[in-house]
């Protein structure tokens, strides 16, 4: 693992630490304005019947899992050969009767815990990327020292509640210990919340054993606060194999929290049409969220969906289209009529770049998530080429960017100062508010104001050197890891993590079996 660094003179460091201290404050947002739905009671109730006639006359397949077989087997299911089917209800009552509507996810430092439900908002950042790319080196396949760097990021990023996963794949370290380096990183080089393996059931297990050095043992198990969440993706369509099923399971018997998601291009993986597709993602998160409550009664689910289109024409997917926007709304009230938190994605672009298209696309995709009431908003910040790549400036706009959703999600305030009756009686037709005492005491904090973006002049910005946002934004990351301090972790505990990790990666290396 790679050792402080130091530099970026006093200035950078304060600002560094007050960046990372900001989320101290509030750690997750909540929401004041009401969702934004596109059914009545009348649409959302078909598409529940419709999944239910799914589940019952096609069901899902179970892929290389006899456990998983059996496991649906004993909770009710119908199950022949690897196909499994489900009464009619079963899904949903057993989603119902034992899954909590909210679950708090704890951090090891507490103040950086996040409520996953409800009306809270959890932003994430990328989740997967092969590759990277920056303004100096470009494209290139992703290393341990690039995912160092991205969860050292996101923890210095006021914006970003929790830190990620997979943020991108350590290509340099081989594929059955690169979890173990991702873990640490996490546990070492951030405070706040985290989330699992899930490549494979013992990478699971090995998260959970990190876990309980990290947080205890008594910590760590059903009753408990989760303290991982872990994000278990559907075969779309209708299909489910053992490492996410196994892992599924892994975590739900430990009490911690998974994000069952049907990753969907409507087009090749579902219908084209947005009631279709609503219809299908309902139907294999319902297999996915009842399958944990067979496991373990109550273990917290959240109801995910990844849902884009593809081109027609050239089969690529596209991002910041309607119809996906509308998937996503539709299922968030399907999500919430289930009673469990809902997470979708965030700030997704087809773009190779961090240029205009990877922009409006990105907002395109924001904003319908932050409508919809999404609980956990996984790759707010970094994402680009269809999450092939996960880049250093689009990552640091992308957490810019986010800050605009407290305000937008806090609504309007409707207080004394909010009104300011006496301001609008005191200046007359014509004058201005600029010199008013109300103007004066709300100036510093009256508008979101963003970090990234040039309000100047020509002239000013000319002087300044001229750059554009992707220049500012390089920059800005580079300045950020310079002054980058790691937060403090008692020292016992780091060693023993570290510990494990090293026992770990020698007996998957081959010289311990």
């Amino acid at each position: 693992m790679s050792g402080r660094r130091r530099g970026g003179g006093r200035e950078g460091r304060r600002a560094a630490r007050e960046a990372a201290g900001a989320l101290q404050r509030d750690p997750y947002l909540t929401r004041s304005v009401p969702v934004y739905e596109v059914l009545g009671e009348e649409g959302l109730a078909t598409i529940e019947e419709h999944a239910e006639i799914l589940l019952e006359r096609v069901g899902v397949d179970v892929v290389d899992y006899p456990e998983g077989l059996e496991i649906f087997r004993a909770g009710g299911a119908e199950v022949d050969g690897t196909r499994v089917r489900f009464p009619r209800g079963l899904c949903r009552s057993l989603v119902t009767e034992h899954a909590p509507a909210s679950f708090t996810q704890r951090a090891r430092n507490e103040q950086r815990s996040v409520v996953i439900g409800g009306d809270h908002t959890v932003f994430a950042p990328v989740y997967g990327p092969p590759f990277v790319r920056d303004l100096e080196r470009g494209r290139r396949y992703a290393t341990i020292e690039d995912f160092r760097n991205l969860v050292k990021l996101a923890y210095l990023s006021p914006n970003l509640h929790h830190s990620g996963g997979t943020v991108c794949e350590p290509t340099d370290l081989g594929v059955e210990v690169r979890h173990l380096d991702m873990l640490l990183a996490h546990v070492l080089l951030s405070d706040k919340p985290f989330m699992g393996s899930v490549t494979h059931p013992d990478r699971a297990r090995d998260t959970v054993e990190m876990a309980k050095i990290l947080f205890g043992p008594d910590e760590v198990g059903p009753g408990r606060p989760p303290v991982v969440l872990s994000l278990i993706n559907a075969n779309s369509p209708l299909s489910w194999d053992f490492n996410m099923l196994g892992s599924a399971k892994v975590y739900a018997e430990h009490g911690q929290a998974t994000v069952l998601s049907p990753f969907v291009l409507a087009g090749a993986m579902a219908p084209v049409t947005v009631a279709a597709t609503a219809t299908q993602i309902l139907a294999e998160a319902m297999s996915g969220m009842a399958f944990c409550q067979m496991v373990q009664p109550g273990a917290p689910v959240v109801f995910g969906t990844f849902a884009s289109s593809m081109s027609m024409q050239s089969g690529a997917p596209t991002f910041g289209t309607p119809e996906p926007a509308l998937v996503l709304l539709v299922v968030a009230a399907l999500a919430r009529r289930l009673g469990v938190p809902f997470r979708s994605g965030g700030s997704l672009t087809a773009s190779k770049v961090p240029d205009a298209q990877a922009a409006y696309e990105s907002a395109m995709t924001m904003y319908p998530a932050l409508l919809a009431g999404t609980n956990f908003v996984l790759h707010a910040a970094g994402w680009l080429e269809g999450g092939l790549v996960a880049g250093y400036e689009k990552f640091v706009l992308d957490a810019d960017q986010l800050g605009a959703s407290r305000a937008l999600l806090g609504g309007p305030a409707l207080d004394e100062n909010a009104l300011a009756l006496d301001t609008l009686l005191e200046t007359g037709p014509g004058e201005h508010y600029l010199g008013t005492a109300h103007t004066l005491a709300n100036f510093e904090t009256a508008f979101w104001r963003s970090e990234l973006a040039d309000n100047t002049s020509f002239e000013q910005w000319d002087e300044g050197g001229g750059q554009d946002a992707v220049q500012r934004a390089h920059t800005r990351w580079k300045e950020r890891l310079d002054a980058y301090e790691p937060p403090a972790i008692d020292d016992a505990v780091a060693e023993e993590v570290r510990a494990f990790v090293d026992r770990r990666t020698h007996e998957l290396s081959g010289s311990g079996g």
